[in-house]
């Protein structure tokens, strides 16, 4: 047994020398603090702002399209100014009105900071307006509005391909045309003229939904008029909402009401499912990558002659769990920090009054701490790590084993990798039926069960599945140990191409050469 520990130190210090297991470690805190903030500014800063035309041939719907795109425009403005001014360093009657009342400001109060016309800004130091996402401009020279539909369409292509570019504007010095829009004449719910949306980019749909989601309610209104009805009386019936109670009989009594943390306990498994799949992965092309290595330059001959190949094995096995078990420790040890900054940042916005203590965000950053120290979430997440990392690590071993260069590697660890990426796919499903037929079938597969029964974790599951599952995943481990350790003692020292799969049960046999 000493030589396994004397194999394990030594692979786990040739690990720990390299940038990759230090990139490993570093890089993963700052993806977490980066998805969290990256998505903000992207959403603020990232998207250009997007020119367009809008056409009415009948000219009723346009005005009040403007004035609805003006109402948004001004919405986020006034939404990032109240963000500023709860933190910024003045004190102003508006920046103090804010801290006092996070909930909502006067008309006055918001007066003070904005001209009397449009949506211009007064000079605030230190605030910078986000830039627009949308901007109507003029129709491009030489066409004009009064033309035909299909001959006005063909005359705009060549500026929605960006064959043309438009005047500068405030936002761009090139804008490119991003959409033209065309409200045909006699345009109601019940014709057969639509509207007709110009833009190359697919994908960003959001101009197209505000206008289609806007024209769809003005629409509805000029029927309700016209059968009648008061369009305000519509409104206010429609804005009430059947009042719902989501209750959890698991639950203590009293407590039964579904509240955030609720929510969060049955999501948060596959966040963990993720991070077990991205550990097991890494650690194992570690050591998938190190056995190759070393027995291309032939220093597995060296060790041999000091330890036999059950003792490498084990210890290679045992040092990179070790290193493995450093990155996640780390990881997890940074997560529960970062949440715990995030509980207290929370508590003195909540003592300064910028947070009402009511708010959803006020209660996140704590549910989600009691969420890992009171759930059996970390618990459960080490043991199928452990149980997973020696399953697949001892199979990327044994490929590592039998293969002299990566090329040859790559090949055969195919079938893994695709056995690998169904718990992938399975992450959105499993939680909505945790405990259903094709939950509780793929637990008691050994390949799938870490990933599986960690999403399964936080749903009660039946407490045969937890037991068995475990069981017969010990009992799989321990079988693919004794199998791979018969492959891995005749092929380690093995040069050639890979060999075949009738060799391999001959070697499991005992049969090697």
């Amino acid at each position: 047994m000493r030589y396994v520990w004397l194999v394990a130190w030594r692979e786990f210090c040739e690990n720990a020398r390299t940038k990759g297991f230090w990139m490993g470690i570093f890089l993963f805190p700052i993806i977490i603090v980066l998805s969290g903030t990256l998505p903000v500014l992207l959403a603020r800063q990232g998207v250009s702002t997007r020119h367009y035309v809008l056409m009415d041939l009948d000219g009723g719907f346009a005005p009040s399209i403007r004035a609805e795109m003006n109402r948004q425009r001004t919405a986020e403005l006034d939404q990032e100014l109240i963000a500023f001014a709860r933190t910024a360093p003045y004190s102003e009657p508006f920046s103090y009105h804010i801290r006092k009342n996070p909930a909502g400001l006067s008309e006055l109060d918001l007066a003070a900071w904005k001209l009397a016309r449009g949506d211009q800004y007064l000079e605030v130091p230190g605030f910078v307006p986000p830039k627009a996402r949308w901007l109507e401009v003029s129709l491009p020279p030489g066409i004009t509005a009064t033309n035909d539909v299909p001959l006005l369409e063909t005359e705009l292509k060549p500026w929605l391909r960006g064959e043309l570019i438009l005047p500068p504007s405030t936002a761009t010095p090139e804008p490119k045309l991003f959409a033209a829009v065309i409200i045909p004449r006699s345009y109601s719910l019940t014709g057969t003229n639509a509207l007709r949306y110009w833009g190359e980019n697919q994908a960003d749909t959001e101009l197209r939904d505000t206008l289609q989601r806007f024209l769809s309610e003005s629409l509805r209104r000029r029927e309700y008029q016209a059968l009648g009805v008061d369009p305000a009386v519509i409104a206010r019936v429609e804005s009430h909402r059947a009042p719902v109670v989501d209750l959890n009989p698991r639950k203590a009594t009293g407590t039964e009401k579904v509240n955030i943390a609720d929510r969060l306990r049955q999501w948060a498994p596959s966040f963990f499912v993720y991070l077990l799949w991205i550990s097991i992965f890494v650690v194992s092309q570690m050591l998938l990558n190190s056995v190759i290595e070393e027995k291309s330059n032939r220093i597995i001959e060296v060790l041999l002659s000091s330890v036999t190949p059950g003792e490498l094995m084990l210890g290679k096995l045992a040092g990179v769990a070790l290193t493995g078990g450093v990155m996640l420790g780390t990881w997890i040890s940074t997560l529960v920090v970062i949440i715990a900054v995030q509980v207290g940042l929370v508590a003195s916005r909540i003592a300064s009054g910028a947070l009402p203590a009511s708010s959803p965000m006020a209660t996140l950053p704590t549910d989600i701490l009691a969420l890992f120290q009171s759930s059996s979430l970390l618990p459960g997440f080490l043991a199928y790590f452990i149980l997973g990392y020696i399953l697949y690590a001892t199979l990327f071993l044994t490929i590592g084993s039998l293969c002299n260069t990566l090329k040859d590697a790559q090949n055969l660890m195919g079938p893994v990798m695709l056995i690998l990426m169904v718990p992938l796919f399975l992450l959105p499903f499993i939680p909505r039926d945790p405990n259903g037929p094709i939950a509780t079938f793929l637990s008691w597969i050994p390949l799938y069960t870490p990933f599986v029964m960690m999403n399964r974790i936080t749903a009660s599951p039946p407490l045969f599945d937890v037991i068995g599952t475990g069981l017969l995943l010990v009992v799989f481990d321990l079988a693919v140990l004794w199998g791979c350790g018969r492959i891995f003692r005749t092929a380690i020292l093995r040069t050639g191409q890979p060999p075949r799969i009738i060799e391999l049960l001959r070697w499991i046999q005992g049969r090697g050469n």
